[in-house]
């Protein structure tokens, strides 16, 4: 069973469909066997429900969306181009199946590009290098302080984080905090009006699309980061939904099922845990995926 921390109604006078709903949430993450948190808040109505959300979890590559906000703030700034051209060099090369890496000794990308890759296809290769143009992860950090994120950290390739990287990995997050980032780039509050308007429209292209987001309807315009390693699945979504717009964030660690199949409890929790918010919160317009979708999972 998945230890629980309380479950929270920051909004006690809403009406007893939060209730309900938190009882949904927590009967589902409860099949899980291992640690779960998740947050969730609906921010018309402001009806939140907390499990473990300000537990420190890995950040897989949610931990691209600090980056992303820190990189942007540089451009803001002036210290970097938006336009500006890259050089990608071999040796840039971190192992796995990046884009990135199929690219030409010397091609020129521009930073543009480049972040469209970090975030859309989620490259490591060209996360590392965001993360470097933005001035390294101790930079990061301290810009995460500054805006008053205190849990959300990079380890990887940091002077003094190796042993949180050692626990958690590339970086560390709470699900409350990686929502928050969420809610302040759709408030235009994270950067500035105009990064902000950019981080949101770089958001709402995801390439890895079938799991929370595929129990939305594709009609319906979402901000979204993934992030999985072998022992945690995680997920950050703002949805823009008709009736308003709510945000939720799932991230597991410890997990015992470390496939990666389509049937992976995390996967499949990412996916049921959204399905229950869009019919909670959209109860009049129901959604199904169609029938032979897993083909193009």
């Amino acid at each position: 069973m998945a230890l629980l921390g309380n479950i929270v109604l920051t909004s006690c006078q809403g009406p007893p469909e939060s209730v309900t709903l938190a009882t949904k949430l927590e009967t589902r993450v409860a099949e899980l066997d291992c640690e779960v948190g998740l947050y969730v808040q609906h921010l018309k109505k402001d009806h939140s429900v907390l499990i473990n959300a300000d537990e420190v979890f890995p950040a897989a590559s949610l931990i691209k969306v600090p980056i992303l906000a820190s990189l942007l703030n540089k451009v803001e700034r002036g210290e970097l181009g938006y336009q500006d051209k890259l050089i990608y060099t071999k040796d840039r090369l971190y192992p796995g199946e990046d884009l990135l890496g199929s690219f030409a000794n010397n091609e020129k990308l521009t930073l543009k590009k480049l972040v469209f890759l970090m975030i859309t296809t989620s490259d490591n290769t060209a996360s590392l290098w965001c993360q470097e143009l933005a001035g390294t992860g101790t930079t990061i950090n301290t810009w995460l302080k500054e805006k008053g994120f205190l849990r959300t950290r990079l380890n990887s390739r940091t002077p003094g984080r190796a042993a949180a990287r050692g626990r958690y990995g590339w970086g560390q997050t709470t699900p409350r905090e990686m929502a928050q980032l969420l809610i302040h780039i759709r408030d235009r509050k994270l950067v500035s009006a105009a990064a902000d308007e950019e981080m949101a429209r770089i958001m709402g292209r995801s390439y890895w699309d079938g799991e929370a987001i595929s129990s939305v309807p594709p009609s319906i315009s979402t901000m979204s980061k993934q992030g999985a390693v072998n022992a945690s699945r995680s997920e950050v979504v703002l949805v823009h939904a008709p009736h308003g717009d709510y945000v939720f964030c799932i991230i597991t660690k410890n997990q015992k099922d470390q496939s990666w199949k389509h049937d992976n409890e995390g996967f499949s929790l990412l996916r049921d845990i959204s399905r229950i918010l869009w019919e909670h919160f959209e109860p009049q317009k129901p959604y199904l995926p169609a029938s032979g979708n897993e083909q193009f999972r």
